[in-house]
């Protein structure tokens, strides 16, 4: 088959972004299937290519892979109004490129919701078969956030459910998420769950350890690594540094590793609290990450206290720290907490804390720092885990397997809708 895979941020494995995408497309081009991504410049994000862009765009193979980027900026430090503006540009770029081929099925990758547009249209008039993957659910999340005006929720409404409703198949990444889908019209029996995965060669026991200089050895390492943004809430890990410093405790130092439009004023906040314990590090290519969290104590979990966080999110950097076999802290209850508790012979991940509560993230690095052997052992069971259920490998293949059934499905309708 011939796929195109909209996603606008992707990345491929030299950045310092998610790689899902990629993984799946490998997936996909192992299976037999000729895929192209298209994709806008993200933030943090690497796609590999380097020659210049022509009418916008410039094209390469990664790994098998054909790669479209356009000459789109976007990332989380931009202002609503510019990310707005990215999104629109994508889509239209996107649409024209939909058009321009026979592909035998279009995979739109959201977020951004605007990546259905290409796909909608390219059902409508070219009678092209697409799948629908939900990564957020937008609107419920930006709305839950309070992070978009009331227009910009307004016009994602039928937007998301043309695209959930009309998709040959959806692709959630969690059950939280499949049941928004679903909520809007999606065809159960069309719906499939295929969480984030581990990449498990390049995290682990196995990577040799790295920290960064003036982290002394004394000091265990709870790092954070991912976004700066609103969602993320990491006021709340600086309040819990703060408890750390007056409790006297200095055997701990949080060290936030990433990129957002909060970061700056975090890292003023921390200078003008005297957060002598917590560190700012710029966004590390997943290989330096890697040898980062194999040198870490502890993995940190953030998300702003909101509570439909709970079920309709799918932390990348979760998987990432018990691929690397670390204990996680994390603020948050529902599907992050459940599956801290589920460590292998009754041995917890990790310990999830009330969302919103820095005293409680306090007492729990706490106990990282006094509990050495015990957050070992949480540590093992977080990498067992990883290797029993979160292998991205075997969620490759249940995504191939979605794919291809959406494909099946919308072929035994032509003739059908022909007919009407």
């Amino acid at each position: 088959m011939r796929i195109l895979y909209l996603h606008q941020h992707y990345s491929g494995p030299a950045g310092a972004t998610a790689t899902r995408s990629h993984a799946m497309a490998r997936a996909l081009k192992a299976a037999g299937h000729s895929v192209t991504i298209a994709c806008g410049q993200y933030a943090g994000a690497v796609t590999g290519l380097s020659g210049p862009f022509r009418h916008g765009q410039r094209e390469g193979e990664l790994q098998g892979v054909k790669l479209v980027e356009f000459a789109i900026p976007c990332g989380n430090h931009q202002g609503f109004a510019a990310r707005t503006l990215a999104f629109g540009h994508f889509a239209a770029a996107a649409t024209k490129l939909a058009l321009s081929q026979p592909w035998d099925l279009i995979i739109a990758s959201s977020t951004p919701l605007t990546v259905a547009i290409p796909a909608l249209v390219a059902r409508r008039l070219r009678g092209t078969p697409f799948l629908f993957e939900i990564r957020d659910p937008w609107p419920e999340l930006p709305r839950a956030m309070k992070a978009a005006p009331a227009l910009a929720l307004a016009a994602m409404e039928p937007l998301a459910t043309a695209a959930c409703r009309q998709a040959a198949g959806v692709v959630a990444l969690s059950e939280g998420m499949a049941e928004t889908a679903m909520a809007r019209g999606a065809d159960p029996a069309r719906v499939h769950v295929v969480p984030n995965g581990c990449d498990l060669d390049l995290f682990g026991p196995h990577i040799a350890p790295w920290r960064p200089p003036g982290a002394p050895l004394w000091e265990a390492l709870a790092v954070y690594a991912g976004a700066h943004g609103r969602a993320n809430g990491l006021d709340q890990l600086l309040d819990a540094a703060e408890i750390l410093q007056r409790r006297g405790e200095r055997r701990l130092r949080l060290l936030l590793v990433g990129e957002g439009s909060e970061k700056p004023r975090l890292q003023q906040a921390a200078v003008d609290r005297g957060l002598a314990n917590v560190t700012f590090m710029d966004s590390l290519p997943k290989q330096r990450l890697a040898s980062l969290l194999a040198g870490a104590q502890v993995g940190v979990q953030c998300l702003a206290p909101v509570p439909e966080f709970a079920e309709w999110t799918a932390p990348n950097k979760l998987m990432d720290y018990l691929a690397a076999g670390l204990p996680v802290v994390a603020n948050l209850s529902g599907r992050a907490a459940r599956l801290l508790a589920e460590g292998q012979g009754g041995q917890t991940c990790g310990i999830a804390t009330p969302p919103g509560d820095a005293a409680a993230l306090a007492d729990a690095l706490t106990w990282m720092a006094d509990n050495p052997g015990l957050r070992g052992q949480m540590g093992a069971a977080g990498r067992a885990q990883a290797v029993r259920r979160w292998d991205r490998r075997l969620l490759a293949a249940d995504f191939v397997h979605a794919v291809e059934r959406a494909v099946g499905l919308a072929r035994d309708e032509a003739p059908i809708l022909a007919a009407a």
